[in-house]
């Protein structure tokens, strides 16, 4: 990708608005960046930038597209807005942060007779546990790697990083980026991918993939799960045969993407992918023996290596979705070429994330959780299924147009108390709020309040909300610390 002297538009910027741009503008681009905020709501980001990154905030002025040779946008920025259209018409390029790390990427590899191999995890749940534990994988193998995407830092401030490191200058190389890629031996890229990242890719194409899981979620932005399952199909889109794609076998959603565009029923009608070859699909499975990995008798086996790899019971990340994210990223890690050691390893002392089903502190015999990544019902499903306590769970935030009826069976079932906040509590309240008893609370210290006076020993609060958290805070996280600062100060 030729960058030194282009005039790029980032358009959206926050974490990876900033990452892309400080990376153009490093690289010899003329940098600008737009977005309808303004600078007082975006000064985190804005203090982040490089002196020669021109802003445009507040609103994208008439003519900003003008004289532009590429955009780059952030995830968060869908692309049917009018001024995207508007460029879109005028034959401007439009790419995403996640393709141009990719591209930068690709020109590394072909600078460098060793490969960097680029492994992107994908799904609506899982997806922050499931890379990381496949970056520690990597890492416990004893390859260099980088770490990055829809978690942690961009790909693209994390390829700054290095070039920066290094001390390289703009006008050292042109291909500075592949010269960095090779100084820094970089084996693997790990990448958490998401629905809003692949809709702005044109020719990535990850090594290695994998489909966690397929429920319904930001059904305010996708019309209809066929086009927010198409989204996550963009994940293998330009694959090879020589590129190897992860399954979950046990997921509907998953296997009705697979039977479209991978069985012989789709190569007839000419649904296939149109390539020069299939990747090379594997499954994972808690139901079944697979191609791949798989659960069997208590243990989790691999038909990749034909064995055992280790007990369930011995993992350390508990409940069933993580037993599925870590056959997943077990998959993924000896399609790596990873010894099986290193895996056993990883998973053996993997702690797991914060906010994602993460022990805050047993008060007088009732466990409080905080999964505050629990932001779509099909999250929420899969905690209430880790547990066979008694759950009071803290549910509410702002709706994704997610169908809250469908945890009706679960509620009824390990519920013992429902406490609703946020603008979507109406809502699930009438979806659910027959089935147990149901709280308001007026605000989050309130709702710990409520919980707290709810549960008796041996019961499990958990804070799960199935739901967005801009409605209240800055984003799941500042939720799940205020639920854990709140938490620690019970008595």
């Amino acid at each position: 990708m030729e960058i030194k002297g282009k005039k790029i538009l980032i358009f959206g910027l926050a974490r990876s608005g900033a990452g892309a741009a400080n990376l153009l503008a490093r690289s010899g681009a003329e940098v600008t960046v737009t977005d309808k905020k303004s600078k007082g709501e975006l000064i985190e980001f804005v203090e982040r930038l490089l002196p020669s990154v021109r802003l445009a905030l507040g609103g994208h002025p008439d003519g900003i597209f003008k004289n532009t040779d590429l955009i780059v946008i952030s995830p968060g920025v869908p692309l049917d807005i009018p001024p995207l259209k508007k460029a879109k018409d005028a034959g401007i390029k439009i790419i995403g942060e996640l393709e141009l790390a990719y591209q930068i990427i690709r020109e590394s590899k072909g600078q460098r007779a060793e490969r960097t191999e680029f492994l992107a995890v994908t799904g609506t749940n899982g997806k922050s546990t499931t890379t990381t534990l496949l970056y520690e994988m990597i890492k416990n193998s004893g390859f260099k790697a980088i770490l990055g995407g829809n978690i942690g830092n961009a790909l693209t401030e994390e390829i700054g990083k290095l070039i920066q490191d290094a001390g390289y200058k703009i006008q050292d190389n042109v291909h500075r980026e592949s010269c960095i890629m090779n100084h820094a031996s970089i084996a693997y890229i790990v990448a958490e991918v998401s629905s809003f990242q692949l809709e702005s890719i044109d020719e990535f194409r990850p090594n290695g993939a994998t489909i966690l899981n397929i429920t319904p979620d930001h059904l305010d932005r996708y019309h209809s799960m066929d086009e927010y399952r198409d989204a996550k199909a963009q994940v293998f889109l330009n694959q090879k045969k020589e590129d190897f794609l992860v399954l979950n076998a046990d997921d509907p959603e998953v296997m009705r993407l697979y039977d479209s565009r991978f069985s012989p029923q789709a190569s007839r009608r000419g649904d296939k992918l149109q390539d020069s070859g299939l990747p090379d699909v594997y499954f994972f499975s808690r139901q079944k023996e697979v191609k791949g990995v798989y659960l069997k008798d208590g243990s989790v086996c691999s038909g990749i290596t034909d064995s055992q790899l280790i007990r369930a019971d011995e993992i350390r990340i508990k409940g069933v979705h993580n037993l599925e994210n870590a056959m997943a990223a077990s998959a993924m890690a000896l399609l790596a070429k990873c010894p099986v050691d290193a895996i056993v390893k990883t998973l053996k002392e993997f702690p797991g994330l914060e906010h994602r089903l993460e022990f805050v502190r047993d008060l007088d015999g009732v466990d409080y959780i905080n999964d505050s990544k629990g932001t779509n019902v099909g999250a929420v499903i899969k905690s209430l299924e880790s547990f066979s306590e008694p759950v009071i769970l803290i549910a509410g935030g702002r709706d994704k147009a997610g169908d809250f009826s469908i945890l009706r069976p679960l509620v009824k079932e390990r519920l013992k108390a429902l406490v609703l906040i946020g603008e979507a509590r109406e809502k699930i309240n009438k979806a659910l709020g027959d089935l147990t008893e149901t709280r308001f609370a007026g605000d989050f210290k309130e709702a710990v309040m409520i919980s707290r006076r709810c549960a008796s020993r041996g019961d499990v609060v958990l804070l799960s909300p199935a739901c967005a958290s801009f409605d209240m805070f800055r984003d799941f996280e500042d939720r799940g610390r205020q639920f854990k600062e709140f938490v620690r100060g019970l008595s």
